[in-house]
């Protein structure tokens, strides 16, 4: 392909190749992919709620400064039909009344236990604590202001009775109960359109990149196996997902388990948010890049490479940007560039949008929202490139300095739609 207007140095043209093609060919993969897992794996057999006499799971809740959500989320996952469950909140050394919330819900849930920390040791440390205390083999865990659909929990725990003893986990679908401002609805469409197409299409693969941490289901088995989850890492669900994937166990991505959850609305939230998941990323990739030393791994391998060539195609963008803002003869020539050589990469990221809200619309009506947000998952790779280059020197100083990974509560918005 000869790029429109400018000439590049020999040097820089493959690079520039390489930012286009990148992609392109990815949104190829992601759209075969889901439709791939959409025809072969959401057309199994419906739910049937009294099929089996349904085995204990435990429900684990780390909770760090979420007194505005606590309540709210333990009182809704205390009105789920599953007939045999256990809560396990865990106050992970809370500055706000989470802690003291959370006393008083125990005293009125007889479901609910409290583990009441003083210090905050990071969510896997909390996570951790409530696996002990947890009585099930299956521990589903989620963010404190998540509601699950009442569906949910069956579809999680029915592949662990089905699909054999090597699944170790089960991840579920995230959804977004905050939907009155521009940013939310936008990560609605990234969430139908990129997230949960990558999600079926590393399904198919056969290894996923990472489970939700909002809403995952483990078998305990399999977590103790690979010595719970890592209380250094900053992303302790990309961790995990790691080291059980490692020692050969199955996770499994489930479409019909439904969470709903908060979003951030402010763009501090959002890039806080996104730069703390290419930190976790960035931080597996450091951990794990042994895993070529295996063949049994090779599985795992395809995850690896394309997380690898994700960061290095954000560096090549951003020296193509740079290297068009000093050679062009005017700010027009190079907006010209951008737009022609970007009109198949738009034309694409267009299918893989409406794919991927046909797949979601079965659970949710995403397709209202595709107004407001059609042109995302094209600036998405360049909003990437950003917060990749933000987050690599933090991988690599909490990789060099481990000790406990501490965290904060995200920036939930500040409005709530009705579900």
């Amino acid at each position: 392909m000869t790029f429109y207007l400018l000439e590049f140095a020999p040097w820089i043209e493959p690079m520039a190749q390489f930012v286009f093609w990148y992609p392109f060919v990815m949104a190829l993969f992601w759209i075969s992919g889901a439709l791939l897992f959409s025809v072969t794996r959401e057309r199994e057999k419906e739910l049937d709620l009294f099929e089996r006499e349904w085995p204990l799971i435990s429900i684990l809740i780390p909770c760090y400064n979420e007194a505005e959500t606590i309540e709210e989320t333990i009182t809704y996952l205390n009105h789920l039909t599953y007939p045999n469950l256990e809560m396990i909140a865990v106050n992970d050394g809370s500055s706000d009344d989470t802690g003291k919330i959370l006393i008083e819900l125990a005293d009125k849930h007889e479901r609910l236990r409290v583990i009441d920390c003083h210090e905050n040791r990071g969510k896997a440390n909390a996570l951790h604590m409530a696996a002990h205390a947890a009585h099930s083999e299956y521990l589903l865990c989620v963010d404190s202001d998540a509601f699950l659909s009442e569906e949910a929990p069956y579809y999680l725990v029915r592949h662990f009775l089905e699909k054999g003893e090597r699944v170790g986990a089960v991840t579920g679908n995230p959804r977004i109960r905050n939907r009155d401002t521009l940013l939310s609805r936008m990560q609605i469409v990234e969430y139908a359109s990129i997230i949960g197409s990558i999600k079926r299409t590393q399904r198919v693969m056969g290894k996923i990149m990472t489970v939700s941490g909002v809403i995952v289901m483990f078998r305990k088995k399999a977590l103790l196996s690979v010595g719970l989850w890592d209380r250094d890492m900053i992303t302790e669900d990309i961790a995990v997902s790691w080291k059980l994937q490692r020692k050969f166990w199955d996770i499994r991505y489930e479409p019909r388990a439904l969470c709903w959850m908060l979003v951030p609305e402010s763009l501090s939230g959002i890039w806080r948010q996104r730069v703390r998941w290419s930190q976790g990323g960035q931080e597996v990739v450091l951990r794990h890049f042994d895993i070529f030393k295996d063949w049994r791994q090779r599985r795992i391998w395809p995850v690896y490479i394309e997380q690898v060539i994700s960061v290095i195609w954000a560096y090549a963008w951003l020296i193509v940007t740079l290297y068009l803002l000093i050679t062009a003869d005017t700010i027009q020539d190079m907006l010209i560039w951008f737009t022609y050589n970007s009109f198949a990469l738009v034309l694409i990221s267009h299918i893989q949008l409406i794919i991927s809200l046909w797949n979601d619309a079965k659970y949710d009506n995403v397709f209202r929202y595709y107004v407001w947000a059609a042109w995302y998952p094209a600036v998405y790779w360049m909003l990437n490139t950003f917060v990749v280059i933000a987050a690599t020197p933090k991988a690599i100083r909490s990789t060099l300095k481990g000790g406990y990974a501490t965290w904060n509560s995200p920036d939930r918005g500040t409005r709530r739609s009705s579900l």
